[in-house]
């Protein structure tokens, strides 16, 4: 006993006078796609719309469609009930690589799990992100994400979506590659993120506006509006193994100062850009709807400096977390339904507003990117969609071909 004694003191101390060997660091979760989140039983404020019919869901699969902005070799997904009223009971979740529409690839599905659980409650305004998964993503390869509703649940929690990107389809199909019976839905329902797991870190940029961020009226089967396109433009780059993520951030009809079509920006901010995994940059290009909308709906007469006061809380918070930001200047109008002398005027004012900036990362002048030459106050008629507000395909590309790619490099 005493040798062994002698023999174990002997082996500790020997032990303490080795190097310590540094523990490996941990990846860190970069949002590579990002939806913001709507209330669905929020009536819309636009005279003629009607409000919204109740829905619910049961005995029921919802899945939707995420196009990853760029690659890693884990993946983990946040669900949402911020909108909610009562609890949220998803009792199986699964994530794997689509092969085109609500059809998955079997060999790369994944059971979701939520802390070591297959189910997961969310209280009214909870989210939640799964548990890493080990599944190797590229970017744009697309992923269906599954959750099946097993009791009668109100649908509360939405997210805009383009055509063929959410499904609902009978019973628990979360481990199936083929939906039966599945009917394509208006709007993505619960999801509001995926994040990677990569050893490096991009940087990552939250396009955040109304649907000239969205891309209302790009043509089905292109890439869409601009953060779309700018996130391909930038994968076209020389450093393209570091190309930044983008993630559009857009609610059409959205608004800084008022809720109607989402919360309005000033509330949404938080949640939609600030909260994102390893955010980096953000480009903010919204105000058109408070000027426009505004004034066409409810003869609004917003003052000047109530946007720009809210627009610069936004920077502000920004800033505050380390963000980078940039200001995109309100793009032309004239012969929209929102343009008439008062309200252009507006627009001129605050684009010099944020022209003027001095405390900001960047200006895009997308107003002057977009503008006919000829008669400035109007897009460009290659650039115009058909009803004078928002750009055709050729104008949101002429939109991410305005943004300077070095100030989403740095």
């Amino acid at each position: 006993m005493r040798f062994l004694s002698s023999f174990l003191i002997t082996f500790a101390v020997a032990m303490s006078a080795l190097p310590l060997r540094a523990a490996e660091p941990v990846a860190p979760w970069v949002a590579t796609w990002a939806a913001p989140a709507l209330d669905y039983n929020k009536p819309v404020p636009i005279p003629g719309m009607a409000a919204p019919v109740p829905a619910t869901l049961r005995d029921q699969t919802v899945r939707v469609r995420a196009v990853p902005a760029i690659g890693g070799t884990q993946v983990r997904v946040r669900v949402s009930n911020v909108f909610g009223t009562v609890p949220l009971h998803i009792r199986a979740a699964s994530v794997a690589h689509s092969t085109g529409a609500d059809a998955l690839s079997p060999r790369t599905l994944q059971v979701l799990r939520f802390a070591g659980k297959p189910d997961v409650v969310l209280g009214p305004g909870a989210e939640r992100w799964s548990d890493a998964v080990d599944l190797a993503v590229e970017p744009q390869q697309a992923l269906g994400v599954s959750l099946y509703l097993a009791d009668a649940t109100r649908v509360a929690t939405v997210f805009p979506t383009s055509d063929k990107g959410a499904w609902i389809a009978p019973g628990n199909a979360t481990g199936e590659a083929t939906l039966r019976g599945a009917s394509p839905a208006a709007q993505g329902y619960f999801v509001t993120g995926v994040d990677v797991r990569r050893q490096t870190s991009p940087p990552v940029v939250a396009a955040f506006g109304d649907s000239i961020t969205f891309g209302a009226a790009a043509k089905e089967g292109v890439q869409g509006g601009y953060p779309a396109r700018l996130a391909q433009r930038l994968r076209g780059q020389p450093s393209r193994a570091e190309a930044p993520s983008v993630l559009n951030l857009g609610i059409g009809g959205n608004r800084l100062l008022t809720d109607g079509i989402g919360p309005r920006a000033l509330d949404r901010f938080d949640r939609d850009v600030l909260a994102q995994s390893s955010v980096s940059h953000t480009i903010i290009l919204i105000g058109i709807n408070d000027i426009g909308l505004g004034a066409a709906i409810a003869a609004e007469d917003l003052p000047l400096e109530q946007l720009t006061r809210a627009m610069q809380t936004l920077v502000e918070k920004a800033r505050a977390r380390g963000i980078k930001v940039l200001l995109g200047t309100l793009t032309p109008m004239q012969g929209s339904a929102y343009f008439n002398e008062a309200t252009e005027a507006k627009r001129q004012a605050f684009n010099r507003w944020i022209r003027g900036r001095q405390d900001v990362d960047g200006v895009i002048d997308f107003d002057t990117a977009l503008r006919d030459p000829a008669n400035p106050p109007a897009l460009r008629p290659a650039y115009d969609s058909g009803d004078h507000l928002h750009p055709s395909d050729a104008g949101y590309a002429a939109m991410a071909a305005a943004v300077d790619v070095r100030e989403l490099q740095e």
